[in-house]
């Protein structure tokens, strides 16, 4: 039974060092190309700026936000939000983040079902997710049927996170492409900026990672309860 135990607990140990893997990987990998400048003194603004109207996104308004690496597309407001870092940025990094957000722009309009479904399930994640916490830390307490419920409401998260996966190396995709063929960065630069998404991307991936083994501990612990 201890040995049991021991095994079920440490998956949430497991999650941990994927989370802080995924950020130091990101981080180190942002720390790196924010130094490398591109070749023609583009900003990220400029690039971002080009994308949209390009592929006549013109209405899409890019607005400069505080913060580090809190850049984001809003598809409600139609709007791209870049970090001071990003916005004024001319670093490879800059480039990369910014082709990246309007990445998402463009499988907004081109109506990307991916990215659909994740933004109408959002509203019912984040409730799905608050009640499901709680259910299995007040079930740990009180009644080992409420982790059951818990369990089962945060598969709601794991099922956002699984999405969000195609929505986020799509968006990286269609960035290096806009990046490639308009020429904004030249072979080594774009590869440089392939890495640094990808490096990004791997946050994703490790987030979800995490979620399903939080979710396989406490299933482990309602099973062994169980019996």
């Amino acid at each position: 039974m201890n040995n049991f135990i021991i095994n079920y607990s440490s998956l949430i140990w497991i999650g941990l060092i994927l989370t802080i893997t995924s950020q130091i990987i990101v981080s180190s990998s942002y720390s790196k190309y924010k130094k490398k400048l591109n070749n023609k003194d583009l900003t990220g603004y400029d690039v971002a700026r080009k994308i949209l109207d390009k592929n006549k996104l013109n209405d899409i308004i890019i607005l400069e936000t505080k913060g580090n690496l809190t850049d984001h597309y809003d598809p409600a407001r139609k709007t791209i939000k870049l970090s001071t870092d990003i916005y004024h940025g001319s670093s490879i990094a800059s480039l990369a983040v910014a082709a990246h957000e309007c990445g998402h722009a463009i499988q907004d309009k081109d109506g990307y079902k991916p990215m659909r479904i994740r933004s109408k399930i959002i509203p019912t994640v984040n409730i799905c997710t608050r009640i499901g916490y709680l259910a299995i830390i007040v079930g740990a307490i009180f009644s080992y049927k409420l982790i059951e419920i818990g369990i089962i409401l945060l598969l709601a998260l794991l099922a956002f996170q699984i999405i969000t996966l195609p929505v986020e190396f799509n968006a990286s995709k269609r960035a290096l492409n806009e990046l490639k063929t308009n020429r904004f960065l030249d072979k080594d630069e774009t590869k440089d900026a392939k890495n640094m998404l990808l490096a990004a991307a791997f946050t994703y991936v490790a987030s979800m990672l995490s979620t399903l083994l939080q979710i396989l501990r406490n299933a482990l612990i309602f099973a062994d309860r169980d019996r």
